[in-house]
């Protein structure tokens, strides 16, 4: 079953059950990968980019709610924090701090990188890997550990 069908899904269920909070960011993400179908010309996107569109959400809840919990603003960290709890439901299980590391080790193998300069090869053959799996500032971080 691919994400938008068990977004789809999960609607009706909200739908039936009341639960606005669950329904509304369901339908703002089914938006967001309808527009990015459209964006694409496309009548339905493939599972790869139906990912992409879900972690740009969750990413983009995630900054939002570092800036609010900086300016303070605790009403509106909680509505974010169930936002992205909801969204993590669809998301694949992320990588463990080693499983990461593993990756970037052999890429950094793969691409026979030995100093950050190479630090764009390693991060072009690994974001692919990890995909939806890892933050990518978590990855870059350890890719420049690891070249240093």
């Amino acid at each position: 079953m691919t994400i938008t069908d068990r977004l789809t899904q999960d609607m009706k269920t909200a739908m039936k059950a009341r639960d606005k909070e669950r329904l509304s960011t369901i339908r703002m993400v089914r938006a967001s990968m309808q527009n990015e179908a459209i964006k694409l010309g496309k009548d339905s996107l493939s599972e790869e980019e139906e990912l992409t569109v879900l972690s740009r959400e969750v990413k983009q809840r995630n900054d939002s709610l570092h800036e609010f919990k900086e300016a303070g603003r605790e009403d509106l960290v909680e509505g974010l924090e169930r936002e992205i709890e909801i969204l993590q439901v669809y998301m694949p299980k992320q990588l463990t701090d080693e499983e990461l590391k593993q990756v970037v080790d052999e890429t950094i193998q793969e691409v026979g990188a030995t100093s950050k300069s190479d630090m764009g090869k390693v991060m072009s053959a690994v974001m692919p890997k990890v995909k939806g799996k890892a933050d990518g500032t978590k990855v870059n971080k350890l890719v420049l550990q690891q070249l240093s």
